[in-house]
């Protein structure tokens, strides 16, 4: 049976639905500081997103990258250290930071209103989180896909 091709089918596809699932993180929230009706749905729906399809993507990347690294290529190469090094970055960012803020983000809003001070100052951080994380994410990509190191 072909394995490689198999956890690579898995590995490339977890990569899609993650990276693809939170690059829609920005536009949603666009569309919800559109339609401020509609803020906390589209604050909550990033949330189940974010822990219903983006999250499980990044496990199964994580479980099928390893595997890989230890049965088909070696886990000393540089650009998987590089790679998973990067990986361990953004996912303790996002565990310790963003995912605290968006749920912060979220009640602030049905406390004091999107026109809180407080408010705007978490939602702006998790933004600016956002935007670290998917340039780390981004570069994640460049170097498992090309290699260049």
């Amino acid at each position: 049976m072909p394995w490689q091709g198999i956890l690579e089918a898995l590995h490339v596809l977890a990569a899609i639905t993650a990276v693809g699932a939170n690059l829609t993180y920005a536009v949603w929230n666009l569309r919800g500081d559109a339609q401020r009706e509609h803020l906390g749905f589209v604050l909550r729906g990033i949330k189940f997103i974010d822990d219903r399809i983006a999250n499980p993507a990044y496990g199964v990347l994580l479980v099928t990258g390893l595997l890989q690294a230890f049965l088909y290529y070696s886990i000393t190469d540089k650009f998987a250290l590089i790679g998973l090094a990067l990986f361990v970055v953004v996912a303790v960012v996002a565990a310790a930071g963003y995912s605290p803020l968006l749920n912060r983000q979220i009640a602030l809003l049905d406390s004091k209103g999107a026109d809180d001070a407080e408010y705007k100052s978490v939602a702006n951080r998790a933004a600016g989180l956002g935007m670290f994380m998917g340039v780390l994410v981004v570069a994640i990509v460049f170097i498992m896909v090309f290699e260049p190191i």
